[in-house]
């Protein structure tokens, strides 16, 4: 696989998704949480699929019980939940592992593409982001601790 838009997910409510379909747009791919204590990041990430959704940016959420078993629900459970409490409406994914032997096919080439410190290639917790540039190819790994409002700046300069 050579760039994002080899892959294919499934979206929360279970329809498939090809990701040939961002062609063209910038992404910031985000593992998610329902019960951590990142999860007021969801409200940031709308702030960026509202302020730059218009001009190209797909912010696109995958749930991931993998850390602390902070998103136990099911997919529509998640789904209320991002809706109800931060007016999510950028697209959410179908629960996925980002780790291990079961990680996604796409976790498993955002990491290698983009290690994290020390060229780690395991996903260390919530809320770790990796933007994509319009040419599908990752650009950057983000920490889950970096709001996404700090984010605005390299977006920018993607979308330029």
């Amino acid at each position: 696989m050579s760039s994002l838009y080899d892959f294919e997910a499934e979206s929360i409510d279970g329809q498939p998704v090809r990701l040939e379909r961002y062609r063209g747009q910038p992404l910031l791919i985000v593992n998610t949480a329902s019960a951590c204590g990142f999860t007021p990041q969801f409200g940031g990430l709308e702030k960026l699929h509202q302020t730059y959704g218009a001009r190209g940016l797909v912010v696109l959420g995958f749930p991931c019980n993998q850390f602390g078993s902070q998103d136990p629900g099911s997919n529509e459970e998640i789904g209320a939940f991002c809706q109800k409490n931060f007016g999510v409406s950028f697209p959410m994914m179908s629960k996925v592992n980002v780790n291990g032997a079961q990680a996604h096919p796409l976790y498993q080439w955002l990491t290698a593409e983009a290690p994290g410190l020390l060229g780690s290639k395991a996903i260390k917790w919530n809320f770790t982001k990796f933007l994509v540039g319009k040419d599908g190819r990752v650009i950057k790994r983000y920490a889950p601790q970096d709001a996404p409002e700090k984010l605005a700046k390299d977006i920018e300069a993607v979308l330029a």
